[in-house]
């Protein structure tokens, strides 16, 4: 079943989420999400291979029922059936094994628990959404040139095809996205700019940098001249067979 735009938030208010598990969790972002919409949860670990990553989030979420680990998801150090709620949000395309991350995930999950996957998609997105996934797809470029696995964003289609060779039943979609925020944000703006000035600056030592730089200001230009609204995500939420 498929519903659109913003009903993500009633289905996972129907979900206690128990015992959690966020994969690839860089700074927290969805554990705020998972903490405003789930019903209930009793704790919530988070792990992440990135250890910077994961001291951001460990001073937004200071709570004792929250752990982060510094792990590999696609070789995960829990045993099987260890978690009632298993999610990750906006990584897949950063997996190198992207089948192997999903299938520790189903691993660690129980018969019956809860797995969600929220990730943003390339195709169908307003001129505003394509200035999210344009600078997206920048970004990867500079992370790639030096060095770290991060791919362009995938098609809605691939994202389905994806999450379709997982056994999991009670399946739900949801498209959301939010075309009424203001594209023109100036203090979004500014913070895009800082962002890019960042990136700007790594591309000074990479091979192919002066082209990552111009490619960065055409997309700051870009941002100004048209605006800027995040792109449409695709959530899934499913429950492990029990078969």
């Amino acid at each position: 079943m498929v519903i659109v735009n913003n009903m993500a938030e009633e289905a996972l208010f129907k979900i206690s989420g128990g015992r959690i598990l966020d994969v690839a969790t860089g700074g927290g972002g969805f554990i705020t999400y998972l903490i405003e919409n789930l019903h209930d949860y009793g704790e919530i670990t988070a792990i992440d291979h990135n250890e910077r990553a994961l001291e951001v989030a460990r001073k937004s979420h200071c709570l004792e029922n929250i752990h982060f680990q510094c792990m590999d998801a696609a070789r995960m150090d829990f045993t099987e059936s260890t978690f009632d709620t298993v999610c990750i949000a906006n990584s897949l395309h950063h997996m190198a094994d992207v089948s192997g991350v999903l299938s520790e995930m189903v691993r660690v999950c129980k018969p019956g628990g809860h797995f969600i996957v929220s990730e943003m998609y390339r195709d169908g997105q307003s001129e505003t959404q394509l200035s999210h996934v344009w600078l997206h797809h920048w970004w990867a470029a500079v992370d790639h040139a030096e060095g770290i696995t991060h791919y362009e964003t995938f098609t809605r289609q691939h994202i389905l095809d994806l999450l379709g060779k997982i056994d999991l039943d009670r399946l739900e979609y949801y498209d959301e996205k939010d075309l009424d925020s203001d594209p023109r944000n100036a203090e979004l703006i500014g913070e895009l700019d800082n962002i890019i000035d960042r990136y700007i600056k790594r591309c000074q030592t990479l091979n192919g940098g002066e082209e990552l730089r111009r490619r960065g200001e055409t997309l700051r230009q870009r941002i100004h001249d048209i605006g800027f609204q995040g792109a449409t995500s695709l959530m899934m939420i499913g429950e492990k067979s029990l078969r």
